[in-house]
């Protein structure tokens, strides 16, 4: 059954604008409020799949055994490419409109069905490690220009290979989780000692993430024509920044504590598989990479719409203050993966890479509120007449994704996060 085939239907009813069409069919975990156990499921229109009960029926029947009674899909992921297809072929089938196996068996729906507004969503993997990335010319440029030499905006090395950092894993966190203001030092005069404060300029990264599918052996690097073999599939990711405390910190050695108390993701895995439609190309790289960063395949990026959307606690609706592209990212996800294994590294399946914040060449496509407001000289007026440069105590964030072509719809969803106070600390106790 072919994935780009537009005359596919599902015999679930399912909007034409939603991002969970039969051809989509991203991986979650999800538990439902009678048990709390959780479980794999995909997502089908406003529905979830329950593929522990799809499996326990002996109806998709992979290579090695079970694998989506569990709490996370990192068994799935390391069963293989072949698992991948087959399970995909086999739920697509399943939920099309001229299969009478699940269409026409009510106790079976009853059982695999679930409203998504029923369950809850939690991490789809456990996370290894998380790396983040640098990859968007314009955000670099633009920070660049800000804090450095407008004329020598990109570091030296920045046009050379793909920039990052290794993050915490052990805060990789789902969409719905909220986040507390982060406190740290602060450095607000140049001429005195730092200060401990709760956060004044937090901000948001717009980014999505891949998940590593298939690991390597330590001292192998992964060539970048066999990246894509071992990327599995992306989420949205919030990757929230402590804009003052990472000013401070970042000399000599780059981000720590600014980026370390949240890293949010959307709750479904949008497969590689279900992104192929939508396949471009990256912006043109130069100079040429180095050898070992040339990709053959040129269609090497990916047509997928970003935007955020920022909603002030007790306002009556969100205003949209960034829409942007993930085509616009200078380093493809293969040349990230090369890069990072290229000195012998070891990244195992259930790996996160974040994309670094995904910015466009206008303001309005900037994705973060660093540059939206540009570094607080021009703040950003919402919906009701308040005004930001930062993110403010109460504000959720809500990012959306999705792809479009050919009347084949491939969304991700949304990752949302609500800003609450940061803690009160009494050192003199």
């Amino acid at each position: 059954m072919s994935t780009t085939d537009t005359a596919l239907t599902s015999f679930i009813d399912i909007a034409s604008d939603s991002d969970f069409s039969i051809h989509n069919l991203p991986y979650g975990i999800f538990s439902d409020t009678t048990d709390g156990k959780r479980r794999a499921g995909v997502a089908i229109g406003e529905q979830v799949l329950d593929l522990s009960v799809i499996e326990a029926e002996g109806l998709l029947n992979l290579e090695g055994g079970s694998y989506f009674d569990q709490p996370t899909l990192n068994a799935f992921i390391d069963s293989g490419r072949n698992n991948w297809a087959q399970a995909r072929n086999t739920i697509q089938s399943l939920l099309s409109s001229d299969n009478d196996t699940l269409r026409d068996n009510a106790d079976l729906q009853k059982k695999a069905l679930f409203k998504q507004t029923d369950v809850t969503m939690h991490l789809p993997v456990q996370v290894p490690g998380f790396t983040d990335f640098y990859s968007s010319k314009e955000h670099a440029t633009n920070v660049g220009t800000m804090f450095r030499d407008p004329n020598n905006a990109l570091l030296p090395n920045w046009t050379e290979m793909p920039v990052g950092y290794n993050g915490r894993a052990s805060t990789v966190i789902v969409t719905g989780t909220d986040i507390v203001r982060p406190s740290g030092q602060l450095k607000p005069n140049a001429d005195e000692r730092p200060v401990f404060s709760a956060c004044k300029r937090l901000d948001f990264e717009l980014e999505t993430a891949f998940v590593v599918g298939k690991g390597n052996n330590i001292g192998q690097p992964i060539a970048v024509d066999d990246a894509f073999a071992h990327i599995f599939g992306m989420v949205l990711l919030n990757d929230w920044s402590a804009r003052d405390i990472q000013k401070w910190e970042y000399v000599p050695l780059g981000p720590f504590n600014a980026k370390t108390f949240a890293s949010e993701v959307s709750p479904w895995i949008v497969t590689m598989d279900a992104l192929a439609p939508f396949k471009t190309s990256c912006p043109t790289q130069e100079p040429k990479p180095l050898a070992y960063l040339n990709e053959k395949d040129t269609d090497n990026s990916f047509d997928i719409n970003l935007s955020v959307e920022l909603l002030p606690e007790n306002a009556e609706s969100a205003t949209v203050v960034c829409k942007t592209n993930f085509k616009y990212m200078y380093w493809s996800m293969a040349q990230q993966l090369t890069h990072h294994t290229i000195t012998g590294c070891k990244v195992e399946v259930g790996d996160m890479m974040g994309s670094g914040t995904i910015s466009g060449s206008t303001p309005d496509s900037y994705g973060s509120m660093l540059e939206i407001a540009w570094n607080a000289t021009k703040p950003v007026t919402l919906k009701g007449g308040e005004t930001r440069s930062f993110i403010e105590d109460g504000d959720t964030v809500i990012m959306k994704g999705y792809s479009e072509k050919n009347g084949i719809r491939v969304g991700f969803g949304e990752v949302r996060g609500k800003v609450l106070p940061a803690i009160n600390f009494d050192f003199d106790k």
